[in-house]
């Protein structure tokens, strides 16, 4: 099991993501896109990448908005591996909107 970062690192760490916020237990990202199917696109390619690694994130749609929040259940709190699938969302939405 990951193990949870401790409460006195989680906002340094965070800070070293780009756009992400910390809320709580999660960190929060919103994505804005030009069109709705893009945005579609972009959760069907996060989705793909949550499934292969057994790790799911909360998504919200709203039209050319997509919002995910990270946290580990069984760590109870963010992980390593919550900032790694942040980074990886982030170069998804690079590659689909550059």
């Amino acid at each position: 099991m990951e193990q949870r970062i401790p409460d006195e690192e989680k906002q340094a760490r965070v800070d070293g993501l780009d756009g992400w916020k910390l809320d709580g237990k999660f960190i929060v990202k919103r994505y804005r896109f030009e069109d709705y199917l893009t945005g579609i696109q972009f959760v069907n390619n996060v989705a793909e990448y949550a499934e292969d690694i057994q790790h799911h994130p909360f998504i919200s749609i709203d039209y050319k908005m997509v919002t995910l929040k990270l946290t580990s259940w069984q760590a109870k709190g963010l992980t390593d591996l919550d900032l790694t699938c942040a980074d990886k969302y982030d170069n998804l939405y690079k590659q689909i909107t550059e």
